[in-house]
């Protein structure tokens, strides 16, 4: 019997140096995926993205850039997802993280797959040439990978000290138990001097703009005009937005749907962690697959399941022994949990 799955889409940032030949590995270079894929990109006068998954070296200046890392990153999650053994998983819903609200469009069938290449290409591009500001990770995790008060206090008393200040700060994606803080460069360095080392956190993230926030505004008719609303459908799977949304299809209207995605989408906080616990209750999956490439987003989601206590999985010690035994969040990108999406 078929089991039910929860498919979530990663974004930016998820095809990293480990990633290199992530195509080649897993789909033997991608086959009519890519093949479409360096047609738009040759149509653009871009490096294809056979030959960013193909060098001989990862280099973040070529492969974390908007207009490089977006349509990579589409090409390997809608390889996978291709590869989700269909005999095994009736997929339920999609839904993503910030740029995998795009793939997930896609997944979902409200975008063609040359309509979503386009999209995220051209939305890659904008942001790599007109994007402003930058972001900043930190983890407001404790040790059972829930939400600490006390830094999540923290967070909400700087964000109201950064106004006070004059400088713009504000929450681009709740992630989990992490939080991305997006804003301008001044607001960013006072940021990170004001935030308790711990780890790798705070983390400035390379080559991103402020995603999710004002001061993309700018970003929204250059998207508008480059992305008509005609490439926008009705869809065939239910997908979940970055305000927990359910767009399901048929049951919307496509203006909407695009005025979202083209709109608040760009300049306003991305709330993965809400749209991960508004799918699972609403659609109940027996299974979380997560497309490559990378698997930044395994822990995130985690800690999203861990604060509803999603099938009583409340602690990191008792959703990663659960995850060992039969594991409910199957990565793509881990070769153990691969095998169990793809069947092979």
């Amino acid at each position: 019997m078929k089991k039910t799955a929860l498919v979530i889409c990663p974004g930016r940032g998820s095809y990293n140096a480990t990633d290199l030949g992530y195509l080649r590995k897993y789909h033997g270079g991608g086959g009519d995926i890519v093949a479409r894929c360096d047609a738009l990109r040759r149509q653009m006068d871009q490096v294809t993205i056979s030959d960013l998954d193909s060098a001989d070296k990862f280099s973040p200046s070529l492969h974390m850039t908007g207009d490089n890392a977006s349509l990579l990153i589409y090409a390997c999650a809608m390889a996978d997802f291709a590869a989700i053994d269909r005999d095994a998983y009736d997929i339920v819903a999609v839904t993503g993280n910030s740029m995998g609200w795009y793939l997930s469009l896609a997944c979902a069938g409200m975008l063609s797959f040359k309509a979503g290449a386009r999209l995220v290409n051209n939305m890659g591009t904008l942001m790599h040439h007109h994007g402003a500001g930058g972001q900043v990770i930190w983890s407001m995790a404790d040790e059972d990978w829930r939400i600490d008060p006390a830094k999540q206090d923290l967070a909400s008393q700087l964000l109201a000290a950064a106004k006070d200040k004059g400088l713009l700060l504000c929450v681009s994606i709740r992630l989990g138990a992490m939080i991305v803080f997006a804003g301008e460069e001044a607001a960013l360095r006072w940021l990170i001097e004001q935030l308790p080392t711990d780890g790798r956190f705070p983390m400035r993230l390379g080559h991103h703009a402020a995603f999710h926030s004002p001061l993309l505004n700018a970003i929204i008719p250059m998207a508008q005009a480059t992305n008509p609303q005609d490439d926008f459908g009705i869809g065939t799977l239910p997908a979940v937005d970055g305000e927990g949304r359910i767009w399901t299809p048929a049951a919307f209207a496509v203006e909407a749907l695009y005025a979202y995605t083209l709109g608040r989408q760009i300049n306003q906080t991305y709330d993965f962690t809400r749209a991960v616990q508004v799918a699972v209750r609403e659609y109940m999956p027996e299974k979380i697959i997560i497309t490559g490439p990378g698997t930044t987003m395994g822990a995130p989601t985690m800690q999203a399941l861990i604060a509803i206590g999603w099938r009583g999985l409340s602690s990191k010690k008792i959703f990663l022994a659960a995850q060992q035994e039969d594991p409910v969040i199957l990565s793509m990108a881990m070769e153990d949990q691969r095998h169990i999406a793809t069947g092979h």
